[in-house]
């Protein structure tokens, strides 16, 4: 019988899988991604606004602090965004996806500086382990500094809205987080409009086509509202460096469900599979040593 960590790890994968899916329908979608983010947000928090008042779920946070501080973390996740989207343009997808592997090592570096705790060790290597991974299964090249400085600012801050979330997923509803949070994206996208018209582009696209809303609105209902409000409600019961560990794997998912849908245009060479064995090996071993560490830590308190 499967434990209730181990359901949370299952379903963790299964999010984990859904965002691997995110890749493919970004390919789909024409728009630039300044405006993906926006159109996203907006389509998710409208969902999140209807769905909130069909179940009458109370979506009011009283605490005036925590709904700035939420909103706030919405602005974060916009930033992430724009940030991995930019990158893969102008380096390529490899070098991103390279680059946002350091996400678990940012957390692991931040999560316990902001709980006041020690670093642990082990997170420490087992985020070196998921980064060589990711750096072998992409052959990662060097050359595009940029893209690759531009990756990794996005997995800093993927990795401290993370750490944000996980204060307030035992406090509010994690449906009632997510649309707060959607609702900051969006804005900060719609704030950030001015700035971008003027310096980084030269025509902004209003009105999607046709195609384009269908697979935004899979984007944002499926890969945003329900991947991401499950992710912050299994923050209730794991660790926000446990979680940015499996995200490791998104990629990996990413190769598997394009030789699905693709076939043989898609290569799969060795190093592949051994990149995928060391992800898995630092997402495997966590668990177990986390447990370890618990153990000698209370052992350690009992004695004293």
């Amino acid at each position: 019988m499967i434990s209730r960590e181990g359901k949370d790890y299952l379903l963790l994968h299964f999010i984990v899988l859904i965002w691997g899916f995110t890749a493919t329908l970004g390919l789909l979608i024409k728009i630039p991604p300044v405006e993906i983010v926006f159109f996203r947000t907006l389509i998710a928090a409208v969902a999140l606004i209807i769905l909130l008042a069909i179940q009458r779920v109370e979506f009011r946070i009283k605490k005036r602090k925590d709904l700035f501080i939420i909103i706030g973390t919405g602005s974060l996740i916009a930033a992430h965004w724009i940030l991995f989207f930019l990158s893969a343009r102008i380096s390529n997808a490899s070098v991103c996806l390279a680059g946002m592997a350091t996400c678990s090592l940012w957390t692991g570096l931040l999560e316990p500086l902001s709980q006041g705790r020690r670093i642990k060790g082990f997170e420490i290597i087992l985020s070196i382990i998921a980064f060589i991974g990711i750096a072998v299964i992409f052959n990662t090249s060097f050359h595009y500094l940029t893209g690759l400085l531009v990756a990794v600012l996005s997995a800093l801050i993927a990795a401290i809205f993370t750490i944000i979330n996980g204060r307030f997923a035992n406090r509010y509803n994690p449906y009632v987080i997510t649309r707060y949070e959607m609702v900051g994206a969006c804005s900060a996208v719609l704030f950030f409009y001015p700035l971008y018209a003027a310096y980084f582009t030269n025509e902004i696209v209003w009105m999607p086509t046709l195609s384009d809303w269908i697979y935004l609105t899979a984007l944002a209902i499926f890969c945003t509202v329900y991947a991401h409000a499950v992710s912050v409600e299994l923050m209730r019961r794991l660790s926000a460096f446990s979680i940015n560990l499996v995200v490791n794997l998104e990629p990996v998912y990413g190769i598997v469900l394009a030789l699905i849908i693709f076939g043989n245009s898609e290569e799969m060479n060795a190093g592949f599979y051994l990149g995928t064995g060391l992800i898995l090996i630092a997402v495997l071993l966590y668990p177990s040593l986390n447990r370890r560490n618990r153990k000698r830590v209370l052992d350690t308190d009992i004695i004293r």
